[in-house]
């Protein structure tokens, strides 16, 4: 016997729910005329069986009220597109590319007009001006030729921070120009308001305690604060953060606005020398004795990762608006560039060559009979040499001009012009600081170069400044600004249009070490109000008014001693202090 259910049988009506009778019937009224099926429309008449295979899909996706499906129904509110001015929903993207463009030629000539200019003055030539800017900004190199345009022989305004009991180590300033931040051997970091000059706050230095015994003894990192020396200190672009480290061995995250520790970081096994926050980010860099560079990223308060590959103590560490860093492993001789993304570095090596070097590398000493030959030959008439070459033992500091191009300073009072695309330096110049004389009693006048104890750029400009400690016998005092040394000199620098070389513009005095050294551009009105800049003028200059730098602004830390160590001291006429200058433009 068959089993019913595998048994056929004549079709029968499917019976209908008396709640979806009156839609059925709704709907099979319709089906005469056109209709839309599935949301398309049918005009080809069905047969019987289509309708009612049709019908069943329709009722059950109908409501018992009104027929009307809910999946049907737009239930999100309209999208209503964000428009700028006179944006129209038709426009097209060309046209909308021009109608921005149009905006941004607006406001550039907006902000040209604004001060001295007359509307006859902004040509078409500053406009273009002012757009090839805007490009090179934002590809990263050097877009800023401003070092004709301001006095940097002698500042217009100057003010001197005094707070510290030892040397200065570090003092860095916003971006915003509100506040100073400066740091001491002491361990303390103090705040001061960039308007008046006056100290706002001062985080102390932290005692561990001695009462503890092994594991109940305190450790560094539970402390909110340091507890030895403050080495280096750096302050992110929004000025949100502010970031520490030192002997200690941590880094310590302070927030500026409420005056407050926020988080302490470990990970270094030695003393940490440099900092440094990626441009308009939370990326902070540290560099420390321990060879190696560690990445955080403080928007998480977390660690990322450590950067291997120096021989030696890294003491210089600097970064810009790229994931890259470039640090100075000291007496490795080694400059690296570090790009993160890529996971590789570029090794830049300095020293200079010599007979004894050449030898330790596996080379010989050819050659050597006729450098000193030629040497000698080149002798002046007092017996000077002014050509005698001095063999670099380490490299003190590196700065960054571009993503690209870097300046760095070593123990041979030298100065060295880099470029990515080449492993040697584009230019050198040679005892930038002068020589420190010692007398001794067997050799007589013994001449040292004075090395390069800091350097700083102003960001994607052609100046720079170096800075040394004041010669012990205090014969000779002077400042390069861009750059410090030991003779407490500081020196400023002006880069050629092609960055192929550099050459002295100015020089101020300030005695002491220079330990630390910043330059800003001052933006409009960050200093109105200010009780020490009174004598700060307005230029009418093009260049000024294109690039929108007010005037330069130079933070140098001043010591006795070095930050790293007490082999330098001076104390005759030296305080440990914080020195802010502005230079204003030129007056045509």
């Amino acid at each position: 016997m068959q089993d019913p259910f595998f048994a056929t049988s004549k079709s029968k009506k499917r019976k209908r729910s008396t709640s979806t009778g009156h839609a059925a019937r709704k709907i099979a009224r319709k089906e005469k005329g056109p209709q839309r099926v599935n949301g398309s429309l049918a005009t080809k008449p069905k047969s019987g069986k289509q309708k009612r295979v049709e019908d069943e899909e329709l009722v059950s996706d109908r409501t018992d009220e009104d027929g009307v499906d809910i999946g049907d129904l737009d239930l999100r509110a309209d999208d209503i597109p964000e428009t700028s001015g006179d944006e129209d929903v038709d426009e097209t993207p060309a046209e909308k590319r021009l109608r921005l463009a149009k905006l941004y030629l607006d406001s550039v000539k907006d902000g040209l007009a604004e001060g001295e200019y007359d509307a006859a003055e902004i040509d078409k030539e500053l406009i273009s001006a002012r757009l090839r800017q805007d490009v090179l900004e934002h590809s990263g190199k050097v877009h800023l030729f401003i070092a004709d345009s301001y006095n940097l022989t002698a500042p217009t305004a100057r003010l001197r921070c005094r707070g510290h009991r030892f040397s200065v180590t570090s003092a860095t300033a916003t971006e915003d120009l509100k506040w100073l931040f400066t740091s001491g051997k002491e361990g303390h970091i103090n705040k001061w308001d960039l308007k008046t000059g006056t100290k706002v706050v001062t985080f102390y230095k932290q005692r561990l305690d001695p009462k503890g015994k092994g594991k109940e003894k305190a450790s560094p990192l539970d402390l909110e604060g340091h507890s030895d020396e403050v080495l280096a200190l750096a302050v992110s672009s929004d000025g949100q953060y502010l970031a520490s480290a030192g002997k200690d061995r941590k880094i310590c995250v302070w927030d500026p606005a409420k005056d407050q520790w926020v988080k302490n970081f470990g990970g270094h096994k030695d003393s940490i020398s440099g900092l440094a926050f990626r441009k308009n980010t939370k990326h902070l860099y540290s560099a420390s004795f321990d060879r190696t560079v560690k990445l955080y990223d403080l928007s998480v308060m977390g660690y990322v990762e450590t950067l291997f590959g120096h021989q030696d103590s890294i003491i210089s560490l600097d970064a810009l608006r790229g994931e890259t860093a470039v640090t100075a492993g000291a007496r490795d001789r080694t400059i690296r560039y570090w790009k993160i993304p890529e996971e590789s570095q570029l090794v830049f090596r300095g020293g200079g060559k010599s007979a004894i070097r050449e030898l330790l590398e596996g080379g010989a000493f050819e050659g050597h009979e006729d450098e000193e030959e030629a040497g000698q030959q080149t002798k002046s008439k007092t017996g000077v040499d002014p050509q005698k070459r001095f063999v670099e033992g380490s490299i003190e500091c590196v700065a960054l001009i571009d993503e690209t191009n870097f300046v760095s300073g070593g123990d041979t009072g030298s100065i060295c012009l880099w470029n990515t695309g080449k492993k040697k330096p584009i230019f050198t110049q040679a005892i930038c600081h002068g020589f420190h004389e010692v007398e001794s009693a067997t050799e007589g006048i013994v001449r040292t170069p004075r090395w390069i104890t800091s350097i700083a750029c102003l960001r994607y400009s052609d100046i720079f400044v170096s800075g040394r400690r004041s010669s012990f016998l205090g014969l000779h005092l002077s400042v390069d600004i861009h750059r410090g040394s030991w003779d407490g000199e500081i020196k400023m620098w002006k880069l050629d249009s092609k960055l192929k070389s550099f050459s002295l513009i100015g020089a101020v005095e300030i005695p002491g070490v220079v330990n630390s050294l910043q330059l800003l551009s001052v933006p409009k009105g960050a200093l109105d109000g200010a009780t020490w800049t009174k004598n700060i003028r307005v230029s009418t200059d093009k260049t000024v008014k294109v690039t929108g730098v007010e005037s330069i602004l130079l933070v140098a830390g001043i010591g006795q001693e070095h930050r790293l160590g007490r082999w330098l001291s001076v104390k005759e006429g030296v305080s440990n202090s914080t020195v802010v200058m502005v230079f204003s433009p030129r007056t045509r």
